[in-house]
């Protein structure tokens, strides 16, 4: 066993202590009060200088290695989501509506046992460390708050790190690559008004389910026919209301969605067949449209050089697990501010255990982990470190 496994495997109780504690009590976006709370007397009894209020509840602390060299900047989520707990574990969530279902409870317990190595390790390291405790990852622009707020400066970066435990893939698997790995986000939210009535008689009325439905269906034609077969965007309408009664005919529908792309060039196609294709349904049926489109998240792309340290490190701990270097997904993340910036690698520690029935996808009521991830995605990042500040 690897040096650094060992080390991080010696630390696990602690590593599932904080995540249990902090998974019983999450907290939503630019709410994490309690949380930060923690973070920031875990590592202030490591003596670290803590600093606390950054974009609300962010907490930041630095690493002194015991000679100069490049600033890393590490950083981890802390947010969770509206969402009822249904896993029934001991653990599970007391403050109703609110639930870790994204793995930023392990992120966070993580970040505080990787401070615990580093630590240790400090005549080892030839540069600083920037701990970073995001709040409000899940859309709601925490990142962007924290960069606004002065986050990469004072001191400034030279690299990013950040990693997301992933139920998508079984304990031991490790995605690392370089270039794009998670998608850019849009939202967008359409407002069709018609002119309402009785079932009975659509002729005397403006239909806009009628106008939806099409509209849903030839919003897929963007994928299909204006994006080239090699290249990946998606369109999802993921909501539509329109109407109450069976027999009426209601005078405005709504619909909801996301765009995910990860070059610019094809964000610009599909936003500009979008607006096209959208306003000009909308017309051919006689409705007027409101419609709202807002970017989220650009897309998070990795420095291959930096990517290729991490992935040079991890073979090093780990020679016998899988390492897919070719992994992309269409979810975003907001660390996507801090990486246009600043130069870094985004990496993936799988998490799910489907006998254990720990297997379910994130964002859903019952989600959970395998804590088996925690000191496999604490010795890829205090292994990564360690080794880019030697």
């Amino acid at each position: 066993m690897h040096p650094m496994y060992a080390e991080a495997k010696s630390l696990f109780h602690y590593t599932q202590k904080m995540r249990r504690d902090l998974h019983m009590f999450p907290e939503l976006g630019f709410q994490e009060v309690r949380t930060s709370g923690v973070v920031a007397r875990e590592l202030r009894e490591l003596n670290l200088e803590v600093k606390t209020g950054v974009a609300e509840t962010g907490v930041v602390a630095l690493i002194e290695g015991a000679r100069a060299g490049p600033v890393i900047l590490v950083r981890f989520d802390m947010d969770a989501l509206p969402i009822n707990e249904e896993t029934g574990a001991e653990y599970a969530s007391k403050n109703s509506g609110v639930m870790h279902a994204c793995g930023h409870d392990g992120h966070t317990a993580i970040g505080l046992t990787v401070a615990r190595i580093l630590q240790s390790h400090l005549k080892d390291l030839n540069g600083t460390v920037k701990l970073v405790f995001q709040p409000a990852e899940e859309g709601m622009g925490g990142a962007e708050r924290m960069v606004a707020e002065g986050v990469l400066r004072d001191p400034k970066p030279d690299i990013t790190l950040a990693l997301h435990l992933w139920n998508e893939r079984p304990v031991g698997w490790i995605g690392i690559s370089g270039g794009p790995t998670m998608a850019a986000a849009e939202i967008f939210r359409i407002r069709l008004t018609g002119k309402g009535g009785h079932g009975a008689v659509p002729d005397l009325t403006v239909d806009p389910i009628v106008a939806a439905s099409n509209i849903v269906t030839s919003l897929q034609s963007i994928i299909s026919r204006n994006v080239s077969p090699l290249k990946t965007a998606v369109v999802s309408v993921c909501s539509i209301h329109g109407g109450e009664a069976f027999n009426v005919i209601p005078s405005y529908t709504e619909l909801s969605g996301t765009i995910r792309t990860f070059e610019p060039e094809v964000r610009d196609v599909v936003l500009d067949r979008f607006e096209h294709l959208v306003k000009g349904i909308a017309q051919s049926y006689g409705c007027s449209v409101e419609m709202e489109l807002k970017s989220i998240t650009p897309a998070v792309k990795n420095n291959p050089e930096i990517a290729m340290d991490v992935l040079n490190s991890t073979v090093s701990i780990f020679p016998e697990k899988e390492i897919q270097q070719d992994f992309k997904t269409m979810g975003s993340e907001d660390m996507a501010f801090m990486m246009q910036e600043i130069p870094g690698c985004y990496f993936f520690i799988g998490s799910a255990n489907p006998e254990m029935g720990l297997n379910f996808p994130h964002h859903h009521p019952r989600f959970d982990i395998d804590e088996g991830a925690l000191p496999i995605a604490v010795a890829v990042m205090a292994g990564s470190i360690l080794d880019i500040l030697k």
